[in-house]
């Protein structure tokens, strides 16, 4: 796994690895609009984040992404303030890997939910994904959210789940 490849201090505790389908983030340019994806989880494990991944299965136009981690509520299905953000610059030969989002200085409760975030005004990646049915999802342990920017709200999905992985010092 590369996030404990590239940090073996860290440890993934929590992935959703299978790609069976593609989400899309970034700008659209046919409607103009920004597309925002996120995920949301249950750590489950207490420690410090160290990194989130995301699979890009295809990068359209290559540019700037940010992610923001949230703490989430499952019940009322709210996000709360960004507690952490961090940006990375995605290339077009990232198509086909686990791209990194450095998180450090965040403390994640054993039990507690949070979601991130990936939102980019001026690139175009497809996210691998896992699409399973209602009865039967791919991760049972958070949903998948899409927005466009404009509208917050957005829709959350039982039966789809991003492909990431969460890094964690215990």
């Amino acid at each position: 796994m590369k996030t404990e490849q590239s940090n073996p201090q860290l440890k993934v505790v929590v992935e959703q690895v299978t790609n069976n389908t593609t989400a899309w983030m970034g700008h659209r340019l046919l409607p103009s609009e920004d597309i925002v994806a996120g995920q949301t989880f249950t750590c489950p494990t207490e420690g410090d984040l160290g990194a989130i991944e995301i699979f890009s299965t295809l990068v359209i136009r290559p540019g700037h992404a940010q992610m923001t981690v949230h703490a989430y509520d499952p019940t009322t299905k709210k996000w709360g303030p960004a507690l952490l953000s961090s940006s990375v610059d995605i290339k077009k030969n990232d198509s086909g890997k686990w791209i990194s989002f450095p998180q450090n200085g965040l403390h994640l409760q054993k039990g507690s939910s949070y979601g991130f975030r990936l939102q980019s005004s001026d690139m175009l990646i497809g996210i691998g994904e896992a699409a399973g049915v209602s009865a039967q999802p791919q991760f049972t342990g958070g949903q998948e959210w899409i927005s466009a920017s404009t509208e917050q709200q957005g829709k959350y999905f039982s039966y789809l789940s991003l492909a990431f992985k969460v890094g964690m010092r215990a």
